[in-house]
């Protein structure tokens, strides 16, 4: 399917790896210049040279090394992108553990982060896209969003208060042909679920490939996705073809929210 997005813009948030570059690589392949935001310089540039070949250099990659949790790095962001026709939203989620022990600097980490970030992402970018009458925003946000997951209270708080505002506002951009979703990744074969494997292997004591076993066999897929998997679901939200979807909250989790709605 021809996803008639050749020769956009594309701001994609933590694109060095895992579910952002699984987003940024599909939009490349469609034709859409892009610009990668992460952290981490060195990785960040590896992967953009990375999809530059991949794509033949049939589009532009621009790399751009900044924390996107903070009004430097935005900046330099929408710098380099100032006028994107579709923005990714992105951050890593904030780190499991008991309610108990975490104070107002933890909880205003993961809002920063996970809520406000991508609103403030949207809000610089929104307007733009409302006059040129075409614009995608896709929030990576979390399966915890539809199923909570007691040792992710951060993560299940700051971004169903992002996925509670996106509510109200996609429905006032939609005439405009401005679409805002989010995509709730499950269990993914990425960094953040080693690292969420990893501390459950501390507090339980268990072997972390033994978990990492287990946690695939109880899923209905039997395995984890795919970083290429949400891409190309994240390269349909922005095309098009998705001009009348707005709003929504995009479960891919191999079937493991076990509800019917």
């Amino acid at each position: 399917m021809d996803m008639g997005i050749g020769g956009r813009r594309a701001l994609v948030c933590g694109a060095s790896k895992g579910l952002g570059r699984g987003c940024a690589e599909a939009l490349a392949k469609e034709g859409v210049h892009i610009t990668l935001v992460a952290r981490t310089a060195s990785t960040l540039e590896a992967t953009a040279e990375e999809i530059r070949q991949a794509v033949n250099n049939a589009v532009r990659i621009t790399a751009v090394a900044c924390d996107i949790t903070t009004e430097e790095g935005r900046a330099a962001a929408l710098a380099a992108c100032p006028d994107p026709d579709m923005l990714v939203t992105n951050a890593g989620g904030p780190p499991p553990g008991d309610f108990r022990d975490w104070n107002r600097d933890d909880w205003i980490a993961a809002l920063d982060a996970n809520m406000l970030t991508p609103i403030e992402l949207i809000k610089a970018t929104v307007d733009g896209m409302i006059a040129r009458r075409f614009g995608r925003i896709v929030n990576i946000t979390s399966a915890a969003v539809k199923a909570p997951i007691d040792v992710l209270g951060l993560s299940n708080g700051a971004r169903s208060g992002l996925t509670g505002f996106v509510a109200g506002l996609a429905r006032k951009t939609v005439a405009h042909n401005v679409t805002i979703n989010n995509l709730l990744p499950g269990p993914f074969d990425t960094d953040r679920m080693k690292s969420l494997l990893e501390s459950a292997a501390k507090s339980t004591g268990k072997n972390v490939d033994s978990l990492r076993e287990s946690r695939m066999k109880s899923n209905p897929a039997q395995r984890f996705g795919t970083a290429a998997e949400f891409g190309a679901a994240c390269a349909f939200l922005c095309s098009v073809h998705a001009g009348y979807m707005t709003g929504q909250n995009i479960l891919l989790d191999g079937g493991a929210y076990p509800g019917t709605f």
